[in-house]
């Protein structure tokens, strides 16, 4: 389950920040992560939970806005809606398409206290 390392990694980034403000408890965090990114967000927020004990992010509520994949196709230039890597265009059934939305994982805001 490779979302542990990510959780870690998002609490180092917000600890970071943190640390900047001279904050003392992180209360919010919103995360932005796309369908096809890979990162299964009940994952995260199960690995979540274990990493944030006895950190500035312990008990803040974390927020995960799921973002909807869309790519566009190289044959066809229209654009379409993603279920997975392995879509075919649904326009011209061409394999061959660039994803322009879907693998965001990023760290959107931060609130503290």
């Amino acid at each position: 389950m490779h979302e542990l390392s990510i959780a870690q990694n998002i609490i180092e980034i917000v600890e970071e920040h943190a640390a900047k403000m001279k904050a003392r408890h992180v209360t919010e965090i919103v995360l932005d992560i796309g369908a096809v990114s890979g990162v299964v967000p009940e994952n995260l927020e199960f690995a979540w939970e274990v990493s944030a004990k006895n950190t500035v992010v312990e008990g803040a509520l974390l927020k995960i806005n799921f973002i909807e994949a869309k790519a566009v196709c190289l044959e066809c230039k229209k654009e379409f809606e993603l279920d997975d890597i392995y879509t075919m265009c649904p326009h011209c059934g061409s394999f061959q398409f660039e994803i322009i939305q879907g693998k965001e994982l990023k760290v959107k805001s931060i609130k503290i206290e």
